[in-house]
């Protein structure tokens, strides 16, 4: 009975902490967290194959480091598994955002109780069995990676209009070159 108990106050802990901390991050970090929202806002697909590029870039490291038998190898596949956590985490809080600016669009909710929101939406969501872990969680967490990889190198995603406009005269400028 109390390992029962344990388990259910170790969840339930997790459960109200990790909001919060996706929170701490919108509070500390609001540039960051904002570049990484537009990202999955407006190039969700890049979003995700950065996140996969930058996910193979540190699990192979990590693997690497953990199979060495030698112990401050270990300790560096600790630290370097812990930055990977803390980049997914500001990405996590970039998803959040986005699902709460979503949810505001309808609602007058205020931002903060957006993201909020946001953030616990995005927690059950991933807590659900076997559809959450393996359609949520796992391309959110390859998404996060993406989102915060291009908020670290400040890469905006293109304006669309720019990029609409130039196909509309390029087009114009091939339908005149070809009569």
């Amino acid at each position: 009975m109390a390992d029962i108990s344990a388990i259910f106050f170790i969840l339930l802990i997790i459960g109200v902490a990790f909001p919060a901390l996706l929170t701490a991050l919108w509070l500390l970090f609001p540039k960051l967290i904002s570049r990484a929202q537009t990202r999955v806002e407006k190039t969700p697909w890049a979003t995700f194959w950065m996140g996969l590029i930058t996910l193979i870039a540190f699990v192979i490291p990590i693997v690497i480091l953990f199979a060495l038998p030698f112990g401050p190898a270990k300790f560096f596949g600790w630290i370097l598994l812990g930055l990977s956590l803390t980049i997914s985490s500001i990405g996590s809080a970039g998803i959040s955002a986005h699902l709460g600016k979503r949810l505001s669009l309808n609602s007058n909710f205020s931002p903060l109780s957006g993201f909020i929101r946001g953030a616990v939406i995005l927690e059950l969501a991933a807590f659900f069995p076997l559809l959450g872990w393996l359609f949520v969680w796992i391309p959110m967490l390859i998404m996060a990676f993406g989102a915060t990889t291009f908020a670290l190198l400040n890469w905006n995603p293109r304006e669309k209009a720019h990029t609409e406009i130039s196909k509309q005269v390029n087009m114009e400028t091939s339908t005149q070159v070809n009569m």
